[in-house]
């Protein structure tokens, strides 16, 4: 059948539909192939071009997915890098601009199933900062521009060095008092409440050398002349009486206590040591954890749960199933342990499974990645579980892991 005329209606007609947007289920990625109905796309999916392309995916599969990825990941950030750089963006208004252009890649031909996981990787690789709310999924953009990082560098140099003396010093000032605060272990000293005494106090200080006392006043010497004997007698004055002593021992010659400051020193040079091993565990284990903690954990053998409500009119929702495969590391090959149906899903619509106390577990990411353990107890407060460690350098271990970081082993 000849095609119609240019100018004809019919030709107008077709034109005027094919630069809107048209049904994604009869859009083909591989051919880049937009069809208008479903006997079209039966058609096309029928023709020998595209066999031949489904042959070459069949090859490498990872490699046209990874492609597309990129693809649709690079498309993305540069709308959200020119149109929303400096703003707060909801992500949905984002996907809508995207898929504006006609020739976009679509998302069923990526790593990623819905627009949360990509949001998600997003916030984990560090591109965006994300913020989930009740009306949905938000993202900030991050700046990576050297030229413009450099430029604020310079920018803040110059208004440091327009700062009089004055002005620095005082910041200097200010950023040391700040320091030695952060820094300083000195706790506060509380004043002891003081009982009043109605007696006077001696003191007495070393080895036997004692202070002066106090004493009552002496009385008054009167002078009576007595004409009788005409002479003048004094009347002696009352005896002194001493007041009593408190002798406080010596810190400095007493050997007792000299003995316990060198203990109490003794076991604050202790403690102060193990605070330093401590520390130094803590640093160890954060590199650890940082230099094999990533964003994909799926392994083959382990139980997981199926999260994903729409499947099959939520039939395998938070059904157990085990992971038989492995696909390019986000997507995996399940077995479900009720039916034995076989499924493939992405690793954001699972979910990892609890065993009973002593049972067996795979760590799935962190520090101990890969290790084989054994479930001890669980930290409800902290969502975390105590998982001791059965395989490997580190035998006999126990360690404190988020529920998401281990799951448990399938056994027959």
């Amino acid at each position: 059948m000849p095609k119609h005329d240019v100018m004809s209606p019919k030709a107008i007609a077709n034109r005027i539909k094919a630069k809107g947007l048209q049904k994604l289920r009869w859009y083909c990625q591989m051919c880049s192939k937009q069809c208008r109905d479903a006997n079209g796309f039966k058609c096309h999916v029928e023709s020998e071009s595209h066999q031949r392309n489904m042959l070459l995916f069949a090859e490498k599969p990872s490699k046209y997915i990874n492609t597309f990825s990129k693809q649709f990941e690079s498309g993305m950030m540069s709308i959200i890098a020119n149109n929303f750089k400096s703003t707060r963006v909801q992500a949905n208004v984002v996907y809508r601009e995207y898929i504006k252009d006609k020739t976009h890649i679509h998302m069923n031909a990526t790593h990623w199933v819905t627009l949360t996981g990509f949001v998600m990787h997003l916030g984990k690789t560090g591109r965006c900062k994300v913020e989930e709310t009740p009306k949905g999924w938000y993202i900030t953009y991050i700046e990576r521009d050297p030229v413009l990082l450099e430029r604020q560098a310079a920018a803040e140099k110059k208004e440091r060095m327009e700062l009089d003396d004055t002005e620095r010093e005082k910041l200097d000032i200010e950023r040391r008092v700040k320091n030695a605060q952060q820094h300083s272990t000195v706790t506060d000293v509380k004043p002891t409440e003081m009982k009043p005494i109605d007696r006077p106090i001696g003191f007495s200080l070393g080895l036997g050398s004692k202070l002066p006392t106090l004493a009552k006043p002496i009385k008054k010497i009167e002078v009576v002349e007595e004409e009788t004997n005409g002479k003048e007698e004094a009347m002696e004055a009352e005896p002194i009486e001493k007041a009593p002593v408190i002798e406080i021992p010596s810190t400095t010659n007493n050997y007792a206590d000299t003995k316990w400051d060198q203990k109490e020193r003794k076991e604050e040079t202790i403690k102060k040591t193990t605070n330093a091993m401590e520390d130094i565990m803590m640093e160890e284990e954060r590199k650890r954890d940082r230099k094999n903690r990533t964003d994909y954990w799926l392994k083959e053998g382990i139980v997981v749960k199926v999260m994903n409500k729409r499947l099959k009119d939520g039939k395998y929702y938070k059904e157990k199933a085990i992971v038989r495969e492995v696909i390019d590391k986000y997507v995996g090959v399940v077995q479900m342990i009720e039916g034995g149906d076989k499924i493939k899903l992405d690793q954001d619509q699972l979910e990892t499974v609890l065993p009973s106390f002593g049972g067996k577990v795979l760590i799935l990411n962190g520090g101990y990645r890969d290790f084989e353990g054994t479930l001890q107890c669980i930290e409800e407060d902290k969502f975390k579980g105590q998982v001791r460690i059965d395989n490997g350098p580190y035998h006999g271990r126990t360690v404190s892991l988020p529920y998401e970081d281990f799951s448990k082993l399938y056994t027959q």
